[in-house]
């Protein structure tokens, strides 16, 4: 029986040639980008790069890999034939490196420990991780009665686009996990959707909102939030600004005046949209300072009286009458991800929602709709990647397995947990998140300086490979 303690010592020998391969695919700028998009690269050259390096490192190691649509990639390990299967699906798209950096995102730098760079945690170290640890059982001849798989998709940050054909057409593998969340295990996950306000931008007042944008993803909680107003008494908006931030510390902000027109600018904390109450929105911010700031009028005043009022500082959506608890799954979530008005323009509010089991996404469709003002014309529409509540009971044998090997190699107590971020997990019925985020290291995923620290890569990797055989050979 190989111990724990072997597994990390193993581990320990690739460590050297895992930093070197991740620090390469984390110098791949592997946002998506559409308006860049092919034929060949559906998703942008930087999505198609990451993929295309992961292939190429696959097939050095000497795995049996596949193509899926220039969307999917994966590389295989044991019996073609056997009938079980066991899939490990990771991602190596990112999100946008958003603002804050004290480094360069896109330069990945081993600092005090800790591996800085975009998709450093989220999700191309332990996808590393994870893959290093099969890299380890393929090298030690470990002889397999299940078929390792190993996924990674780019576009799980978005719209998991291709997840849902490829394991369709490939066929669902018996069981697996993904290394995009963390230890012990994530066993269960709340459903998640989009609900997004649609409205013309219009202005009636005799202040004018030129525009307002704040947010990139909605699954991000907008960091930075800018408003251009065009104002009769620019000096008094600002002074108005001035004192709002004196009273409100959890925000910071700058004003320019050109002319008639002052552009101002507010700074909050972006972190992961799962996770909504440990940031502050900007943009909410931004809109309940202005809404009363100035003599706004048309969907201009409707669209600020909703994002600064309703939606402002209430992550569990209780203003809307959406607040909804579940004894397994906790509380629904909201992050109001993306907010878009420019006069003349048609605009958007993009509002992200994690919920529980006893909802659902027309259940909240319907409240976001009824709590928009009466002042604001706009109506409100579930779009986009819609995913429903998944859970794995405690009771099935991958769940007992993969916490039995993190208690021996950690010594801790384990037990299942739900939380409201989606990984790939779920793509299966017996699909589980597991690691790479030890409990008491800060979480930057979706943040400014994201990081890892070397030796919890190391770790996750012998978690992985023990867990790997476990589920493989037993």
């Amino acid at each position: 029986m190989v111990k724990a303690t072997d597994w990390l010592a193993k581990s320990l020998t690739y460590e050297d040639d895992l930093l070197t391969d991740l620090k390469e695919m984390i110098s791949i700028k592997s946002v998506r980008d559409d308006a860049a998009a092919t034929e060949d690269a559906p998703l942008g050259p930087g999505p198609k790069a990451a993929l295309d390096k992961f292939l190429e490192i696959a097939k050095r190691d000497g795995f049996r890999t596949g193509n899926y649509r220039n969307l999917v990639a994966y590389a295989e390990l044991g019996p073609e034939d056997a009938e079980e299967s066991v899939a490990i699906i990771g991602h190596l798209d990112v999100m946008p490196a958003g603002d804050g950096w004290t480094k360069d995102p896109w330069t990945p730098v081993i600092e005090d420990g800790r591996l800085y760079g975009r998709g450093s945690i989220d999700d191309k170290g332990p996808t590393f991780a994870a893959y290093y640890a099969m890299k380890m059982l393929k090298d030690m001849g470990v002889p397999l009665k299940r078929k390792l798989v190993f996924m990674v998709g780019i576009d799980e940050e978005s719209d998991w686009t291709g997840m849902d054909d490829f394991i369709a057409e490939y066929g669902e593998p018996t069981m697996g996990f993904s290394p995009d969340a963390d230890f012990p295990i994530i066993n269960g996950e709340k459903g998640n959707g989009s609900t997004v306000a649609r409205f013309a931008g219009n202005n009636s007042g005799s202040a004018r909102l030129v525009s307002f944008t704040a947010g990139e993803r909605p699954n991000m909680v907008p960091g930075t939030a800018t408003a251009v107003v065009e104002t009769s008494d620019p000096a008094t908006l600002q002074a108005k600004m001035d004192a709002y931030l004196a009273d409100e510390t959890r925000v910071q902000g700058k004003a320019e005046v050109d002319g008639n027109q002052v552009t101002i600018t507010f700074y909050g904390l972006q972190v992961h949209g799962a996770f909504p109450e440990t940031g502050e929105n900007a943009g909410t911010y931004l809109a309940n300072f202005l809404k009363d700031a100035d003599d706004f009028g048309g969907n201009a005043k409707g669209f600020l009286d909703f994002l600064g009022g309703v939606l402002h500082d209430d992550t569990k959506a209780t203003k809307m009458g959406a607040a909804i608890h579940d004894d397994l799954m906790g509380d629904l979530s909201m992050n109001v991800g993306i907010q878009r008005f420019n006069d003349g323009q048609d605009g958007f509010i993009d509002m992200n929602f994690r919920y529980p089991q006893n909802t659902d996404a027309e259940t909240i469709e319907r409240k976001v709709q009824e709590s928009i003002p009466a002042n604001f014309d706009a109506t409100a529409a579930n779009e986009g990647h819609a995913m429903v509540p998944h859970y794995v009971p405690g009771d099935d044998p991958i769940v007992d397995t993969l916490l039995n090997v993190f208690r021996e190699h950690t010594g801790l107590p384990a037990g299942e947990r739900v939380i409201g971020g989606g990984t790939f997990g779920r793509l299966l019925k017996r699909g589980v998140a597991f690691g790479a985020l030890f409990e008491g290291v800060p979480d930057t995923m979706h943040q400014a300086d994201e990081f890892f620290p070397v030796q919890d890569i190391t770790r996750s990797m012998a978690i992985y490979a023990h867990a790997m055989n476990d589920l493989a050979t037993k």
